[in-house]
């Protein structure tokens, strides 16, 4: 299995179909409150792996139902269908966050939608058998749906668990807990961020109205370095380069996705000419 998995991720010529369709999915649902909303933003985390629960389980419970005896059929039959409709948002929010990867993780991911896509069809093909009574061939259809799935979850932990997509990249950025000069204070201009490192981590320093404000440099979405983004000065906030997620300089917070985990915040102070950090605990 491992040797299959290195096999997709260094194919390249997926990337004939990848690469465009990352394109259109980034065109199809373009920054601003259905981003946000598909990618999680409100709900702290991603939002696709809570949805593949709904899809799964109406689908995994009409199997067993199958397995029961005929006075279930029709509960079956609902319960397929459900699954059918949750899949439609489900596939939306892996979109959604499929279309600001890249690389290996965007091949891994386009095999992992294929198949969920094959597994959706076979399912939609077993509910319209249901519907006319070929209770048989809607059995073996759910059965063969289920085996593709089970494929498509396969490459979707492996998404998450090997390559690390949808994963926080700030997850072990917890800093000291001691205060730790980072920079003189006249090197903190107000109203532009400064780039410090407070131990191993680098850390966006940033003075507002006399307030000294320091959030973790790097995009807890995708890495991206904070440094060389966009700062709006009015609104305080701080654009990623690279996918565009937009963070409040001083609490970190989320102002807009794609980005779901805010950034880690540090509490800052000014000491004997020196600026100050220590992780925040709150």
């Amino acid at each position: 299995m491992p040797g299959i998995l290195k096999s997709i991720e260094q194919a390249q010529i997926l990337d004939r179909v990848a690469v465009p369709g990352a394109d259109a999915a980034s065109k199809m649902i373009p920054q601003g409150p259905v981003k946000d909303t598909l990618t999680g933003k409100w709900l702290g985390h991603p939002l696709h792996p809570v949805l593949t629960d709904v899809a799964i389980g109406c689908w995994a419970a009409a199997g067993a139902l199958d397995l029961i005896g005929k006075r279930h059929h029709k509960s079956a039959e609902v319960l397929t269908g459900l699954g059918i409709v949750a899949a439609v948002p489900t596939a939306l929010s892996g979109i959604a966050d499929w279309a600001d990867t890249t690389g290996e993780e965007r091949r891994v991911g386009m095999v992992h939608a294929a198949g969920n896509t094959v597994a959706l069809a076979t399912f939609a093909g077993s509910y319209l058998a249901r519907r006319r009574g070929k209770q048989n061939r809607a059995k073996v259809l759910s059965m063969v749906a289920h085996a593709v799935l089970g494929g498509a979850g396969f490459l979707g932990g492996h998404l998450t668990y090997r390559l690390g997509s949808g994963v926080d990249r700030t997850a072990f950025d917890q800093g000291s807990d001691q205060w730790t000069p980072v920079l003189a204070d006249e090197d903190l201009p107000e109203g532009s961020p400064v780039l410090a490192r407070a131990g191993q981590i680098e850390v966006l320093v940033y003075r507002n109205s006399g307030v000294v404000c320091a959030i973790a440099n790097t995009c807890s979405h995708r890495g991206g370095p904070l440094n060389e983004g966009k700062v709006d000065p009015e609104s305080r906030t701080v654009t990623c380069p690279w996918h565009a997620s937009e963070f409040d300089l001083c609490t970190g917070t989320v102002v807009h996705g794609p980005a779901s985990a805010p950034q880690p915040k540090f509490d800052a102070r000014i000491n004997g000419g020196k600026v100050e950090l220590r992780r925040s605990a709150g």
